[in-house]
Order: C-alpha cells, then structure tokens, then sequence
C-alpha cells in the first residue's frame, strides 16, 4: 500500500565548467534555498589542515602538499591531466567524503527544496539517483572557453583540454528536466532563476509516495 511521506526534495545542479553554475547558485541561494557545493567541499577538505590531506600525501608524497598545507592543485591538475590512473587515485580518496558530506549538508537543510551543486553530477550515477530535478547551467562552448580562460588564467590549450575531459554538451542536455541559459543578459537569467524557484516550490510541496 502507497503512503505519503516528508523527505529532502533535491534539485541537482550542473553545467560545464564556465557555464555559470556558481551565479546561479548565488541566484537561488538569495530565495533562501540551500545549496550543497561539492566543489566547495572538495576545497575544503584539501585546505591546508583538511581532512583529506594526509590520505593524498601518504598516496602522492609531500610534493603535492604546498607550504601552508594545502593540496598544490596546479600540480596535481598537472599530474591527472597526463596520468589517468593517478586522477583514479585522487577520486578515491576525495569522493566519498565529498559523498558524505553532501549527504549531511543534505539532511539539515531546513528549504522546502536543496540545491546539489555537482560539476560532474552527470557522470555519477549515485548523485543523479539523489535528485528529483536536473538543472543544467548552459551556453555556448565558445563563451565557456572565454569565461574558463579569463577566470582561471589558462591558455586556450589549457582550457580547451579541461572541458574536453569533461561529458559533452549534448549528453548534459540530454539528462536535464530543467535548462537556464547563462549566455545572455544578467537580468534574463535571474528572471529564469525565480521562475525556477517558483516551479520547484510547486514540486517539492506535493508529497512523496512510496510504495
């Protein structure tokens, strides 16, 4: 028998690298929606004191540990980008405490909806099983090498390489319920973010039923 039931409504949120996830974020955040950043976590736990640090230096030695004790991430972005068992290793050991994490920011937000900001939240099967919703932050791969070129200081080379490694437009797009389109004016797309908002308070209110 079916009953109804009160859980987390999540919205997973992705989009290449460039594409603006971060200001959209910023957008719903201002509606007072929580938002779990799993690259803000990442950051976090390779800060210098944490808690991932002594898992990479005891796997990657002291190299990529920087002064201060943080992890040295033009190096490591160096050593992934040329060896992909070593971008393997680095997954093991940050992903499931960026799982964890997300699950505990998860279960105390007190929104009617969460937003899971998530880069590579299409490639993993375990974070999309976690959404109701699937936003993708879209534009032009011509304004996200120009964004990711002016954010990040690389050359075009550079830049060109790190959207290569990630999945292509076409298969973001294709795995969205939701898209936002970040290539056009500021006011545009926070008109879209609260017509968002509005839409996934409708969703997150009706209830959930298990079978």
């Amino acid at each position: 028998m079916s009953a109804a039931t009160h859980r987390n409504f999540i919205v997973g949120l992705t989009g290449g690298i460039g594409s603006g996830k971060s200001t959209v974020a910023q957008g719903f955040a201002a509606h007072g929606v929580c938002v779990v950043d799993a690259d803000e976590i990442a950051h976090q736990l390779t800060a210098p004191g944490g808690a991932a640090m002594p898992a990479i230096t005891a796997e990657f030695g002291q190299t990529m540990q920087q002064a201060d004790g943080a992890m040295d991430r033009a190096a490591m972005r160096q050593l992934v980008f040329t060896d992909s068992s070593a971008r393997s290793r680095l997954e093991a050991i940050l992903h499931p405490m960026i799982r964890t994490e997300c699950a505990t920011q998860l279960a105390r937000a007190s929104s009617p909806y969460a937003l899971l900001m998530v880069p590579l939240l299409i490639e993993s099967a375990a974070y999309r099983a976690r959404c109701d919703r699937i936003l993708v932050v879209d534009c032009p791969p011509e304004i996200q090498l120009q964004r990711l070129m002016a954010r990040s200081a690389l050359s075009e080379a550079e830049a060109r390489r790190i959207m290569a490694a990630q999945t292509s437009r076409e298969a973001r797009l294709a795995a969205a319920t939701e898209v936002i389109d970040n290539s056009g004016e500021h006011a545009a797309l926070q008109a879209r973010i609260d017509a968002l908002h509005q839409h996934y308070l409708l969703e997150s209110a009706k209830p959930f039923v298990k079978s």
